[in-house]
Protein backbone atom coordinates (compact mmCIF):
# COMPACT_ATOMS: atom_id res chain seq x y z
CA UNK A 1 0.00 0.00 0.00
CA UNK A 2 1.41 3.38 -0.92
CA UNK A 3 1.50 6.38 1.36
CA UNK A 4 -1.70 8.40 0.99
CA UNK A 5 -2.49 11.99 1.92
CA UNK A 6 -4.59 12.02 5.09
CA UNK A 7 -3.40 8.68 6.44
CA UNK A 8 -1.59 8.39 9.74
CA UNK A 9 2.16 8.53 9.25
CA UNK A 10 3.93 5.26 10.04
CA UNK A 11 5.41 5.63 13.51
CA UNK A 12 9.09 5.03 14.06
CA UNK A 13 11.94 5.51 16.48
CA UNK A 14 15.35 6.36 15.04
CA UNK A 15 18.57 7.59 16.61
CA UNK A 16 19.78 11.09 15.83
CA UNK A 17 23.40 12.05 15.23
CA UNK A 18 23.79 12.65 18.99
CA UNK A 19 22.65 9.04 19.63
CA UNK A 20 19.31 10.11 21.11
CA UNK A 21 16.14 8.22 20.17
CA UNK A 22 13.54 10.25 18.26
CA UNK A 23 10.01 8.87 18.06
CA UNK A 24 7.71 10.33 15.43
CA UNK A 25 4.55 9.89 17.52
CA UNK A 26 6.13 12.04 20.25
CA UNK A 27 6.20 14.97 17.79
CA UNK A 28 2.39 15.31 17.82
CA UNK A 29 1.39 18.89 18.45
CA UNK A 30 4.00 20.05 15.93
CA UNK A 31 4.01 19.89 12.18
CA UNK A 32 6.84 17.71 10.91
CA UNK A 33 8.87 17.78 7.71
CA UNK A 34 10.68 14.52 7.00
CA UNK A 35 13.38 14.77 4.35
CA UNK A 36 14.77 11.42 3.27
CA UNK A 37 18.05 11.75 1.38
CA UNK A 38 20.33 9.16 -0.25
CA UNK A 39 23.71 9.79 1.37
CA UNK A 40 25.59 12.28 3.47
CA UNK A 41 28.37 14.30 1.85
CA UNK A 42 27.00 13.97 -1.68
CA UNK A 43 26.55 17.19 -3.64
CA UNK A 44 22.76 17.27 -4.10
CA UNK A 45 22.07 16.11 -0.54
CA UNK A 46 24.39 18.76 0.84
CA UNK A 47 22.81 21.47 -1.33
CA UNK A 48 19.26 20.42 -0.35
CA UNK A 49 19.91 20.26 3.38
CA UNK A 50 21.96 23.48 3.40
CA UNK A 51 19.01 25.26 1.78
CA UNK A 52 16.78 24.00 4.58
CA UNK A 53 19.38 25.09 7.16
CA UNK A 54 19.55 28.56 5.62
CA UNK A 55 15.75 28.88 5.60
CA UNK A 56 15.00 27.26 8.97
CA UNK A 57 12.96 30.32 10.02
CA UNK A 58 10.30 29.32 7.46
CA UNK A 59 9.85 26.00 9.24
CA UNK A 60 10.06 27.46 12.72
CA UNK A 61 7.35 29.98 11.77
CA UNK A 62 5.16 27.11 10.56
CA UNK A 63 5.61 25.34 13.93
CA UNK A 64 7.37 22.55 12.01
CA UNK A 65 10.15 20.29 13.16
CA UNK A 66 12.52 19.25 10.39
CA UNK A 67 14.25 15.87 10.36
CA UNK A 68 16.71 14.65 7.74
CA UNK A 69 16.76 10.85 7.36
CA UNK A 70 19.24 8.61 5.57
CA UNK A 71 20.59 5.08 5.86
CA UNK A 72 23.97 6.47 6.91
CA UNK A 73 25.22 5.57 10.39
CA UNK A 74 24.79 7.96 13.32
CA UNK A 75 28.55 8.50 13.22
CA UNK A 76 28.55 9.56 9.56
CA UNK A 77 25.54 11.81 10.16
CA UNK A 78 27.22 13.42 13.17
CA UNK A 79 30.23 14.41 11.06
CA UNK A 80 27.98 15.62 8.21
CA UNK A 81 25.89 17.71 10.62
CA UNK A 82 28.98 19.17 12.27
CA UNK A 83 30.70 20.07 8.99
CA UNK A 84 27.58 21.65 7.48
CA UNK A 85 26.33 23.18 10.76
CA UNK A 86 22.82 21.84 10.27
CA UNK A 87 20.32 23.32 12.73
CA UNK A 88 17.93 20.36 12.66
CA UNK A 89 18.35 16.69 13.58
CA UNK A 90 19.65 14.03 11.21
CA UNK A 91 18.26 10.56 11.87
CA UNK A 92 19.89 7.26 10.99
CA UNK A 93 17.71 4.66 9.29
CA UNK A 94 20.68 2.31 9.12
CA UNK A 95 18.41 -0.75 9.19
CA UNK A 96 16.29 0.70 6.35
CA UNK A 97 13.01 -0.06 8.11
CA UNK A 98 11.62 3.49 8.09
CA UNK A 99 12.58 4.12 4.48
CA UNK A 100 10.76 0.89 3.69
CA UNK A 101 7.63 1.83 5.65
CA UNK A 102 7.49 5.19 3.83
CA UNK A 103 8.11 3.36 0.52
CA UNK A 104 11.09 5.52 -0.27
CA UNK A 105 13.96 3.14 -0.84
CA UNK A 106 15.97 2.12 -3.88
CA UNK A 107 16.36 -1.62 -4.33
CA UNK A 108 19.39 -0.87 -6.49
CA UNK A 109 21.22 2.44 -6.62
CA UNK A 110 24.53 3.61 -8.05
CA UNK A 111 27.72 1.58 -7.66
CA UNK A 112 25.68 -1.55 -6.82
CA UNK A 113 24.47 -0.04 -3.54
CA UNK A 114 21.22 -1.55 -2.33
CA UNK A 115 18.68 -0.13 0.09
CA UNK A 116 19.50 3.58 -0.11
CA UNK A 117 16.76 6.11 0.73
CA UNK A 118 15.19 7.90 -2.21
CA UNK A 119 15.14 11.67 -1.96
CA UNK A 120 11.67 12.44 -0.68
CA UNK A 121 9.67 14.77 1.51
CA UNK A 122 6.70 14.20 3.80
CA UNK A 123 4.75 16.84 5.70
CA UNK A 124 2.96 15.48 8.75
CA UNK A 125 0.41 17.60 10.57
CA UNK A 126 0.06 18.13 14.32
CA UNK A 127 -2.24 15.10 14.59
CA UNK A 128 0.28 12.79 12.91
CA UNK A 129 -1.39 12.60 9.49
CA UNK A 130 0.44 12.93 6.18
CA UNK A 131 -0.47 16.13 4.35
CA UNK A 132 2.20 16.06 1.62
CA UNK A 133 4.20 13.24 0.07
CA UNK A 134 6.80 13.50 -2.67
CA UNK A 135 9.09 10.59 -3.59
CA UNK A 136 11.63 11.31 -6.30
CA UNK A 137 13.02 8.58 -8.52
CA UNK A 138 16.04 10.65 -9.59
CA UNK A 139 18.52 11.39 -6.81
CA UNK A 140 19.54 14.49 -8.75
CA UNK A 141 16.14 16.11 -8.22
CA UNK A 142 15.10 17.95 -5.07
CA UNK A 143 11.66 18.19 -3.49
CA UNK A 144 9.34 21.05 -4.43
CA UNK A 145 9.96 23.31 -1.45
CA UNK A 146 7.43 25.89 -2.68
CA UNK A 147 4.68 23.28 -2.40
CA UNK A 148 6.05 22.03 0.92
CA UNK A 149 6.07 25.54 2.36
CA UNK A 150 2.55 26.23 1.04
CA UNK A 151 1.26 23.07 2.73
CA UNK A 152 3.00 23.95 6.00
CA UNK A 153 1.67 27.52 5.93
CA UNK A 154 -1.90 26.19 5.50
CA UNK A 155 -1.74 23.83 8.48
Amino acid sequence: MSIQIGQAAPDFTLFDSDKNPVKLSEQKGNNVLLLFFPQAFTSVCTKELCAVRDNIALYNNANAKVFGISVDSVFTLAKFKEEQQFNFPLLSDFNKEVSGSFETIYKDWILNMKGVSKRSAFVIDKKGNIQYAEVLESAGDVPDFEKINAVLNNL
